[in-house]
């Protein structure tokens, strides 16, 4: 019997060798530990918890821990990653978006639950209808000035490029027309606190504006997410029809591509320092006094080194203004420099190699234009 589960335990750890195995099948995480034993995939323990939870796609087993007999382990022999790829993700849109394992739970739940519990990949057309050119529903949005949430209609349209949102069901006019192309839609769970928390971000007058939502349900906010991303995919394949679909699916949504704490100072750098949360969505770097305010108080654009932008580690010497924090930044812009203070070590070296990677490509045309509108504005 011992030398029966030595054996079962050699042969699963050579099919987890395998490079298609090597990876989560279903986040891509490294080196995962689980199997689902009967989908005959390799997971990770984080996708391994959904699979658990969701009775009907089958059972979960370590690859360590738990006893495997010869025949489960010749089924996951005949199977593996790649098969189940091929099958479960045979037709995915697109658009659709495909969550990796730094993305919260409700998204990577909503891609196992579609994949293998709704089957909507394995035939063309299959999808479910979250989206048929148009959207319209309802959703919990946070109010600018108080705080609280309360029930809002949106409508999406593909046809006409726009998201709106009324302040009542029977409103003639909304409150907010949105372009798509100006849109950028997150997940946030942990700073809406709610697992299904969405920050819709969008455009202005050149500034940007955040709007946070949820749902009860996380299949219909995934759905209003990926719903967003067909209508943004629509209007780019139109205006830019020689375009190839993977060249328009770099241009959807993104995540942020960090945020946090940090103190600055002001222009004349006499002032103290005050904490503000900072998002940088590629070249615009904003601060706010909440991470839940509407408008940032400032942003900074960072263009590239060939345009006179730079960072440096620590703060120019003789500064005046008190920081409780005291590993410094120092944004170099052709106009002023920004002085920036992180709580420790690992923060301020996370965000300068953040920062030097921007400020290390070459700026588009586009991007010459919003630097043009930040210089105007100021």
């Amino acid at each position: 019997m011992a030398g029966e589960e030595s054996r079962s335990f050699r042969s699963l750890k050579e099919l987890a060798k395998k490079s298609e195995n090597k990876t989560c099948a279903d986040c891509g995480a490294p080196d995962p530990d689980w199997a689902s034993c009967s989908l005959g995939i390799f997971i990770c323990l984080s996708c391994s918890g959904i699979h658990r939870n969701i009775p009907s796609i089958g059972k979960v087993k370590s690859l360590r821990m738990d006893h495997w007999d010869e025949a489960q382990v010749q089924f996951m022999a005949q199977h593996g990653n790649a098969e189940a790829k091929a099958i479960y993700e045979a037709h995915v849109p697109v658009y659709y978006y495909q969550p990796t394992h730094m993305d919260c739970q409700v998204l990577r739940e909503q891609w196992i639950r579609a994949k293998y519990e709704r089957r909507e990949f394995k035939e063309p057309g299959k999808q479910s209808p979250f989206f048929n050119g148009m959207k319209e529903g309802n959703l919990w949005k946070r109010g600018r000035d108080n705080g609280q949430y309360l029930i809002r209609k949106f409508v999406l349209s593909e046809r006409d490029g726009t998201l709106k949102y009324y302040v009542k069901h029977d409103a003639k006019e909304p409150k907010v027309c949105i372009k798509v192309n100006t849109l950028n839609a997150t997940l946030q769970p942990e700073k809406i606190r709610n697992p299904n928390g969405l920050q819709l971000t969008y455009l202005k007058d050149n500034k940007t504006r955040h709007i946070f939502v949820y749902h009860e349900d996380g299949k219909e906010i995934v759905d209003w997410f990926n719903a967003i991303r067909r209508a943004q995919f629509h209007y780019l394949k139109v205006a830019f029809p020689i375009a190839s679909d993977n060249e328009v699916k770099c241009r959807l949504t993104r995540n942020f591509l960090r945020e946090g704490y940090m103190e600055k100072t002001g222009p004349r750098q006499t002032e103290g320092f005050r904490k503000r949360w900072f998002t940088l969505d590629h070249r615009r770097l904003m601060y706010f006094k909440d991470p839940l305010d509407a408008f940032a108080k400032g942003e900074v654009f960072l263009g590239s080194s060939d345009h006179g932008y730079d960072v440096k580690q620590g703060l120019p010497p003789g500064i005046q203004g008190n920081s409780t924090w005291h590993y410094g930044i120092t944004i170099v812009t052709p106009d002023r420099s920004y002085l920036l203070t992180c709580e420790n070590e690992s923060d301020q070296q996370g965000w300068i190699a953040t920062f030097q990677k921007i400020i290390n490509q070459s700026m588009t045309p586009q991007e010459c234009t919003v630097e043009a509108h930040f210089k105007h504005r100021s």
